[in-house]
């Protein structure tokens, strides 16, 4: 039985798998599951809508309400801050390849997916693509909220290109973490509770607000080590936004550039095989 690819024209075998796959093919249909997922978020602008408002607020609550009593070593909080606002803003935009994978199996979009002639893995790649667009979107309102309120980074575009790709980087390695969790737990509720009962620690207990040395021993060794932490590190250093901020004695801390590459390619290696076998299973029940 053949059936017809909608996207390129071409008829291949309706396998509904990834055997046999040309690459070709898979990038077809990646791309078709891609525009349509692209098309949700035109359809319901709502949802880009509460993904920037949330961290607009974080800026302005932190910067203009609380900015005043909070005190950082060697650097101006504003510009302190922004990088920590962005590394929330991508983590938590990760968590829509979570629900919105956990909402499709609950709604039985993917049943749907399986009566047609298409690559398995191209649901969840996606699924994720179109969430890295949405949290470059974002990306750029909460930049431009940051030049607002005086935010600059200092280092030269080649620089700042950097950290808006490494940033980038993390939120898309961190999806797929997000996308398997949405696979196992199939419902949208829950993802939704048991994915902030993760994020809101480990953004708040990390350098995005407040500088380590002010925390608490236990919590600051805790930051310290905490991958959020070196991504925020990162970004503030591509955009040199440091000042004379001291630096944690820790490897991430003082690597944190390496640490989230080498820490963003390791997350993709391991989840995107542990995602795809997942989804296998649960579109075959």
């Amino acid at each position: 039985m053949t059936a017809v690819n909608t996207t390129s024209g071409t008829t291949r075998p309706a396998t509904g798998g990834d055997r046999g796959a040309t690459l070709g093919t898979w990038a077809s249909d990646v791309a078709t599951v891609t525009w349509r997922n692209l098309i949700k978020f035109r359809r319901n602008p709502e949802i880009l809508l509460f993904a920037v408002l949330q961290p607009i607020m974080f800026v302005v609550l932190f910067s203009q309400v609380y900015g005043g009593s909070i005190e950082t070593e060697g650097v101006n909080y504003t510009d302190y801050l922004m990088a920590g606002i962005f590394g929330q803003t991508v983590l938590f935009g990760s968590t829509f390849s979570g629900y919105q994978m956990a909402q499709d199996l609950k709604e039985g979009m993917i049943d749907r997916f399986r009566t047609l002639p298409m690559h398995d893995s191209a649901v969840l790649f996606g699924r994720t693509n179109a969430d890295l667009a949405l949290n470059a979107v974002s990306m750029v309102i909460m930049m431009a909220t940051g030049f607002v309120i005086g935010w600059r980074f200092t280092e030269g575009w080649l620089s700042f290109l950097g950290g808006v790709g490494i940033l980038l980087l993390f939120s898309y390695a961190f999806s797929w973490v997000m996308a398997l969790l949405g696979i196992v737990v199939r419902t949208p509720e829950v993802i939704n509770n048991a994915s902030f009962m993760i994020l809101f620690p480990l953004t708040f207990i990390s350098n995005a607000f407040v500088q380590t040395q002010n925390l608490p021993r236990v919590l600051e060794v805790f930051a310290n080590w905490n991958p959020i932490s070196a991504l925020v590190q990162a970004a503030r250093e591509l955009f040199g936004n440091t000042g004379g901020a001291p630096t944690p004695d820790t490897f991430p801390m003082q690597n944190p550039v390496l640490t989230i590459i080498a820490g963003s390619l390791l997350m993709l290696a391991v989840f995107i095989p542990l995602a795809v076998s997942r989804f296998r299973k649960a579109s075959s029940r």
